[in-house]
């Protein structure tokens, strides 16, 4: 992987993003290719859907919903041991995210004045399962499992269909489908299949928000539909950075950094260290475990990618501040205190602490979420959860007196904005004047018991 030497310079003004490594997704030119399509989803319907399937995926469908029969038959033919995993992955998750549900909570503001903040599940979400190099179960139970903890009542699957499976998605996304009893599941991907769901089929109705990742096709395509519809995030190649000192274990930092470079020849793996010698171990590590990967070829071309690299810094202050800047997707901390250096990271989509946590554990089975903020997005973005599929509403409820206490404050600020039809509508409520608040303002001043 290439060098960034920060050594020796001075950041303490902040580091400039620019500086460390990064894939280029533009999203904005990718706009334009995309609007017809979703255009043409809106107008055209399920007709459209049949078209782009022959032409992008090379399949013919008669129907772009996947019969409950191929759910049923694909989870009675899961190999057991898949089975068992994901069923273990499934329940991990679901302890997880079962524990970030809200509650309503009422605050009485004055005596006769509470506002209540009401916790409401969004009522139909769309979820993306992304098809392309590999196969993703997992991000069926990554998305599926807190809409179904936050109450979302009408869930949509859809995924790319594959002609090595006759049209349909993989066999494995719908086993994973049917094991969370979700039925309702569409052979449909890119940025066609976010058009379904944002304007709706004769066979899918329209829904609320869009959650799950996808390639810069689906990314353009919710960025296109984002208000109509309700996005998670605009998800770009995978992220892994590594924080790591001299007391890491050269072979877990190689090990862990192939781990993403595996997804796409634009995923990215950076590692920050302020230890040479580190770095140079770690290299070696690369050219020694890439050569037996399956995917060697991908897995190069993303190592040696401007996305990714090394960068030398002074010390694990200046290398903190380093991945704090970079905001990654996944960060791990591979350091002598791994958990009191972790504990002072502000920016990054999931952080794994120590030798024991690595990325791949929070890709399956750790119980966290792994759809995550990409592309720095870490720095203002958090990842998927229960949160993420509810909305809190504000229930204000005033008596009589209560808003006769605030009327002349609400008429002051409505005048200062120049708006007096909003002060005349709480005047309405006093036969046109402000209210009488002498006991009120005795009651301020402990003038009454």
């Amino acid at each position: 992987m290439d060098r960034i030497d920060l050594r020796g310079t001075d950041t303490s003004g902040g580091i400039d993003r620019d500086l460390l490594p990064r894939a280029e997704l533009d999203v904005e030119a990718a706009l334009e290719k995309v609007r017809p399509i979703c255009e043409d989803v809106h107008h055209r319907g399920t007709e459209a859907l049949l078209e782009y399937a022959r032409r992008f995926d090379g399949v013919e469908l008669e129907r772009v919903r996947v019969p409950v029969e191929a759910l049923r038959k694909a989870l009675a033919e899961l190999a057991p041991d898949v089975r068992a995993a994901l069923e273990e992955s499934i329940r991990r998750a679901r302890i997880v995210h079962r524990e970030q549900r809200r509650t309503d909570t009422t605050v009485a503001v004055v005596p006769g004045g509470t506002v209540t903040e009401r916790w409401v599940p969004v009522e139909r979400v769309g979820l993306y399962v992304p098809g392309g190099n590999a196969v993703y179960p997992s991000s069926v139970v990554m998305n599926v499992v807190p809409a179904q903890e936050a109450g979302v009542g009408s869930l949509a699957v859809t995924s790319p269909p594959q002609a090595a499976f006759g049209g349909l998605p993989h066999p494995t996304i719908l086993a994973a489908c049917a094991l969370l009893d979700v039925d309702e599941v569409y052979a449909a991907g890119g940025a066609q299949a976010i058009a379904m769901f944002a304007y709706g089929t004769d066979e899918c109705r329209p829904v609320n928000l869009v959650t799950g990742p996808g390639n810069i096709w689906v990314a353009a395509a919710k960025r296109l539909l984002k208000g109509r519809i309700g996005i998670d995030a605009e998800a770009g190649p995978t992220e892994i950075a590594v924080l790591a000192d001299d007391t890491a274990d050269p072979a877990h930092v190689a090990a862990d950094l192939i781990s993403q470079a595996e997804h796409d020849v634009l995923a990215a793996a950076v590692l920050v260290t302020p230890s040479a010698a580190l770095a140079d171990a770690v290299d070696a590590e690369l050219t020694r475990q890439v050569a037996a990967t399956k995917h060697q070829e991908r897995i190069t071309e993303a190592l040696a990618g401007r996305q990714s690299g090394t960068v030398l810094v002074d010390d694990l202050e200046q290398g903190l501040a380093v991945v704090d800047a970079y905001a990654a997707e996944h960060l791990e901390i591979q350091t002598a205190d791994a958990a009191e250096v972790a504990a002072r990271v502000r920016n990054a989509g999931a952080v794994f602490v120590g030798p024991w946590a690595p990325v791949s554990l929070g890709d399956y089975c750790a119980g966290s979420n792994h759809v995550l903020p990409t592309g720095g997005c870490a720095c203002h973005s958090s990842g998927l959860s229960v949160q993420s599929f509810l909305r809190g509403i504000h229930v204000v409820d005033y008596s009589r007196d209560a808003l006769a206490d605030v009327t002349h404050h609400v008429v002051t600020l409505a005048e200062a904005e120049d708006l007096p039809a909003h002060g005349a509508a709480l005047k309405a409520r006093f036969d046109g004047g402000l209210p009488d608040t002498t006991d009120s303002a005795d009651t301020e001043k402990g003038g009454r018991p």
